[in-house]
């Protein structure tokens, strides 16, 4: 009510409708069969980037970077749709070109080049729009699935090699072109490791979570008593509502939030290895990776492990992109359940 001049629940509220959008994509999703994702996954990727592309040339800067679309009245971060797009893209090429890729004695290249493309085209406009968490989520997720992927050891090693090359011609072009590779705010999130010795320049967000998870102690302050949410922790409801909640909660009763995301990760990872598929294993690992990615640089930043890049926490952060897109992952993942479900029944029979 006062930092943003909104009503009391607006954000409740705003949160809500992302939730009945969530509901209904994976009423969607659910009954559509993994065979038919080929038909839909070729035209979700390239509307994606387009939409991107579009964003990059013409959009309007907002929190720092240019991937936000207003749509009928809604702010929406297409970026963060893009993420379950390029997981399943992938793995549907990796189970495409399986014993293609693992033939030996025959030319790859083309077929790795495809790859790289879809994998390596989202996070680099990304990454021109300025959005430096986003960027590295989907590297990371990238990272993931390449390392897994069904190219040869060899050719990995040799296409690491490569990225790494191109890496640091790339950032000498962006040296010479406009003299720096990453901009002065970005750059500041790398003073990482004494938040509170720079608490004016950089360092205040990271500074005040300490203070919030020092203040909550083991056990909390009690529901709703949070002092740090109020005018000190900027954004307490989307990257630093982990510090909040440790803040209220106490840290012990914060740590079952750890357990349940590790259940969570676990039930995902054990369905990737019982699934028949490979490209419904490949998709159950990007979405792993995606969820943890997400955990570990937001809670990463939080403690002052790695530089704060302003991600939200699964399932409790405010935003609405990124729970809807953090919903339809589930969506696919319980549509792959539900067939290795199906496929056991008609084993049986």
């Amino acid at each position: 009510v006062v930092r943003y001049g909104v009503s009391l629940y607006y954000y409740f509220f705003k949160h809500i409708e992302m939730l009945l959008i969530g509901f209904l994509a994976t009423i969607v999703i659910l009954s559509i069969p993994t065979k038919d994702y080929p038909k839909y996954a070729i035209f979700a990727y390239v509307g994606i980037i387009i939409i991107l592309l579009y964003l990059t040339m013409n959009g309007e800067f907002h929190k720092g970077n240019k991937n936000w679309i207003q749509i009928a009245g809604f702010t929406f971060q297409p970026s963060e749709f893009s993420k379950p797009i390029v997981i399943v893209c992938l793995s549907l090429m990796f189970s495409f070109f399986y014993r293609k890729l693992r033939t030996k004695g025959i030319n790859h290249f083309n077929t790795i080049s495809k790859i790289l493309f879809v994998g390596l085209l989202v996070p680099l406009i990304v990454f021109f729009q300025g959005d430096l968490g986003t960027t590295i989520i989907m590297l990371a997720i990238f990272g993931v699935l390449f390392l897994a992927s069904p190219i040869m050891r060899f050719e990995k090693f040799k296409i690491i090699s490569l990225l790494l090359g191109l890496l640091v011609v790339g950032c000498m072009i962006l040296m010479l072109n406009r003299g720096y590779i990453l901009s002065e705010a970005q750059k500041a999130r790398f003073d990482f490791f004494n938040p509170c010795s720079n608490y004016e320049s950089g360092g205040y967000q990271v500074c005040n979570s300490f203070i919030a998870i020092n203040d909550g102690g083991l056990f909390g302050l009690g529901i709703g008593k949070s002092k740090q949410k109020y005018s000190y922790i900027p954004e307490p409801h989307t990257d630093s509502v982990f510090a909040i909640i440790v803040e209220e909660n106490g840290l012990i009763r914060s740590t079952i939030i750890l357990i349940l995301y590790i259940l969570i990760l676990k039930r995902i990872l054990d369905l990737a290895c019982k699934t028949s598929k490979i490209s419904n294993r490949y998709i159950c690992l990007g979405i792993a990776t995606y969820i943890f990615a997400h955990i570990f640089v937001n809670l990463g930043g939080l403690f002052g492990v790695i530089p704060l890049t302003g991600v939200p926490l699964p399932f409790l952060s405010y935003g609405g992109s990124f729970t809807i897109s953090l919903i339809v992952s589930l969506a696919i993942v319980q549509r792959i359940h539900i067939e290795m479900k199906n496929e056991k029944i008609k084993l049986k029979k």
